[in-house]
């Protein structure tokens, strides 16, 4: 029997305090199984514990919200009976240390918290960010997730239709991995976590459990140190064609109503998942570790509770519909098997030969965990220890034409079709839109209306102002959705961060909450579930380096006719294209700034919030009154970028007005590029918009300047083709 040192505390990722208050929770000496599972329960991965105070502070209601935060995804009413559920979470340690597994794992693991709630998940979306591309780790990185993401959801049938990926040397020596899944459901038919009902047996479904991503939770909160490659056997293997039978067999028990709660097995697996079903029902739970099904021999119950093993589901069933459940995994080639049952102690019991291997209070493992309300850096502080100059003298380009030609082959501008053409976008035959454009669009089956998705974050904006880069993210969505048409109307969010225990990380993570929450509050456009990924740096690349604040954020809207669904492509020679929205000469933190003079200085974009909600009304009415023809946001890069992006989308090129630097690359928010038929002109007394040129040619010609559509594909697909050398 392991006995109970400060080392082993140690080593379970807790600290002195911490296990003194498991001591007096217990009244006891934990033995190693019950240290295993307070250690998963109180990760920062598991228990928010740096996060909640603040996470509490965000909208997360409206009429549409049917379920907020707390349940394993959100969920909104869509009409018609049915609702959209979703939500985003990080595999960012997994996918550094075994890219392919982590990646696909990741995808695994949204996807059940999605069809655990009754949903059938109709897209994936993923938002990347790594390194740097001359980075001796990063090509093998890039390879190993974008073929992971694509070979769990190609096999598991689900499109992936669409994300981001970025570069910044912050990412080197961890990169991001925020992986998004939607899915469709009947109003009536939405599924829950909290087990009721004492005495009603909790069942075990999916694949057996091995010892493949023991302290997975704790490892994912944890920065990285010089033995990263040493906690390879702590990243979990996915099996994506287990995971289809997975999907298809909960969802024909879901159709009868044999089940009273269900809950997936994410991170911290059984433990996890039968602590939280039991915390949110107020009950308890009694385990019989001899019945869950194993793959490996000889495993104990520590590493039973703390195995991450994958396409693993727990349920509480009513009693006597146990034999109709077992004949439907069965059936789909599955373990089925009864482990346990509801109590009324409050308490998680676990038996093993006989024996009680484990018994804790179920509070202080849940609710009644840890909560930190860590110091952070007031926001005139922050700006001192970030240390972004002020922005200086800007020149005035010598060709715009040349500058958009060396942006457009940057690698956060570069055509992203390398990677999105290795994801089958179109299986499910609902796939209205793919990447490529402003947001992804699936029809919802059976039906004319669409959901519109997107994932957004500029992390070089938060970082130099974490509460305008936070509104930032959120306005961005909100754009991007009503750029196809569609009326935002919820976000989920990924949160990752570094280390919470220095200030000015957690002056990150303040500012940009309180500044996603002004955007969530003005833009009606409530959060709905959401994850929060901290330690995410490393001192493997020396120095301790901290990733940048990347609060990624994935929105949902629902556009009532797919028919009438915007794209960023232009459509007919002779038509006006335009400006809508303001425009300032903010060309701090832009890429031009950075690409084409080697400078990060200066603030981030102002996001005018009321601005944003108007212009984003006005283009939305125009693409259902079928006044505009394309429709594109303008954002990294500015306006050049995005007349360049829809010249390539729709093959035909631009003769545009005269403008200096400023106008062609600052990325001023609230901002769309339209065209309109020159005999149909837009009506300036309802919208703010400026022509700025007209459609026509094979070329971007500007100031007397050109360039090709020819040598802007090939400046834009280089990247990648050189990179990868495809």
């Amino acid at each position: 029997m392991t006995q109970i040192t400060p080392q082993v505390v140690a080593d379970h990722g807790l600290s002195e305090e911490e296990y003194q208050r498991i001591l007096n929770a217990m009244g006891r000496e934990p033995n190693l199984v019950e240290l295993g599972i307070f250690s998963v329960m109180w990760s920062e991965h598991c228990s928010y514990k740096s996060s909640r105070i603040h996470l509490k502070k965000l909208p997360t209601e409206a009429p549409w919200v049917i379920c907020g935060p707390g349940e394993n995804a959100g969920v909104i009413d869509i009409g018609d009976g049915q609702a959209a559920i979703f939500k985003m979470e990080s595999h960012n340690h997994p996918s550094y240390i075994e890219p392919y597994q982590g990646a696909a794992t990741g995808v695994g693991g949204i996807l059940r918290d999605v069809f655990t709630m009754g949903a059938r998940p109709v897209a994936n979306m993923n938002a990347l960010r790594f390194g740097r591309p001359d980075h001796p780790k990063m090509k093998h990185l890039v390879q190993g997730v974008v073929a992971g993401i694509g070979g769990y959801g190609n096999c598991v049938g689900v499109p992936t239709v669409g994300g981001e990926t970025n570069f910044h040397p912050a990412y080197d020596g961890n990169i991001l991995v925020n992986a998004m899944t939607v899915g469709v459901a009947d109003t009536d038919k939405i599924f829950y976590s909290a087990a009721t009902g004492v005495g009603n047996p909790i069942v075990y479904v999916g694949s057996k459990t091995g010892r493949d991503g023991i302290h997975g939770a704790t490892m994912a909160s944890a920065d990285f140190g010089e033995d990263a490659e040493e906690k390879r056997p702590t990243v979990q293997v996915g099996d994506p064609f287990t995971e289809k039978l997975l999907i298809e067999a909960c969802l024909e028990l879901m159709a009868t109503d044999a089940i009273v709660a269900i809950q997936d097995m994410g991170a911290a697996g059984l433990t996890s998942s039968s602590v939280e079903m039991a915390s949110k029902g107020g009950c308890g739970i009694r385990l019989d570790m001899n019945k869950v099904p194993q793959r490996e021999t000889g495993m104990t119950p520590y590493e039973m509770m703390l195995s991450e093993s994958q396409e693993r589901m727990l349920m509480v069933l009513k009693p006597g519909k146990e034999p109709m459940a077992q004949a439907i995994f069965e059936k789909w080639e599955l373990d089925f098997a009864v482990i346990g049952e509801v109590t009324d102690t409050g308490h998680m019991v676990l038996e093993w030969n006989g024996d009680v291997v484990c018994d804790i209070p179920l509070g202080p493992l849940a609710d009644d965990a840890p909560q930190y309300d860590r110091p952070a850096l007031s926001r005139e502080d922050y700006k001192a220890w970030a240390k972004v100059k002020p922005l200086g003298d800007v020149p005035q380009s010598a060709d715009l034409t040349k500058d958009l030609l060396k942006l457009m082959a940057s690698p956060d501008l570069a055509s992203r079709a390398w990677i999105w053409q290795q994801y089958d976008s179109q299986v499910g035959a609902d796939t209205a839109q793919k990447s490529g454009g402003d947001a992804a669009v699936v029809r919802v089956h059976g039906h004319k209306k669409a959901l519109a998705m997107s994932t957004d974050c500029t992390p070089r904006y938060v970082y130099a102002d974490p509460y305008e880069g936070g509104k930032q993210a959120v306005a961005e969505t909100y754009r991007n959705i009503s750029a196809v048409g569609a009326t935002p109307l919820a976000i989920t969010n990924c949160l990752n961060f570094a280390n919470p225990q220095r200030p000015e990380i957690m002056a990150q993570f303040v500012g940009a909450l309180e500044g996603m929450g002004d955007a969530c509050r003005a833009l009606d456009y409530p959060i709905v579930s959401g994850n929060v990924s901290l330690y995410n740096e490393s001192k493997a690349t020396g120095g301790g380096s901290a990733i940048l604040p990347t609060p990624a954020i994935g929105g949902v809207g629902l556009l009532d006719d797919v028919s009438k669904m915007a794209t960023i492509a232009f459509k007919a020679e002779g038509e006006i294209l335009a400006v809508i929205g303001p425009n300032y000469p903010e060309l701090g933190q832009s890429l031009w700034l950075r690409e084409i003079h080697g400078r990060e200085e200066g603030d981030p974009p102002f996001v005018d919030l009321a601005d944003e909600k108007l212009n984003g009304t006005i283009v939305r009415q125009l693409i259902a009154e079928g006044a505009v023809t394309a429709v594109h946001d303008i954002s990294d890069g500015g306006l050049l970028v995005a007349v360049a992006e829809m010249a390539l989308a729709g093959g035909i090129g631009a003769e545009l007005s005269a403008m200096d630097t400023a106008f062609a690359f600052n990325e001023t928010q609230s901002r769309y590029l339209v065209t309109y038929p020159a005999d149909k002109p837009l009506d300036r007394n309802k919208v703010p918009f400026e022509p700025i040129g007209t459609v026509s040619g094979d070329a971007i010609r500007v100031n007397g300047s050109t360039v090709s559509l020819n040598d802007l594909r090939a400046a834009h697909e280089s990247f990648f083709k050189d990179w990868m050398e495809v």
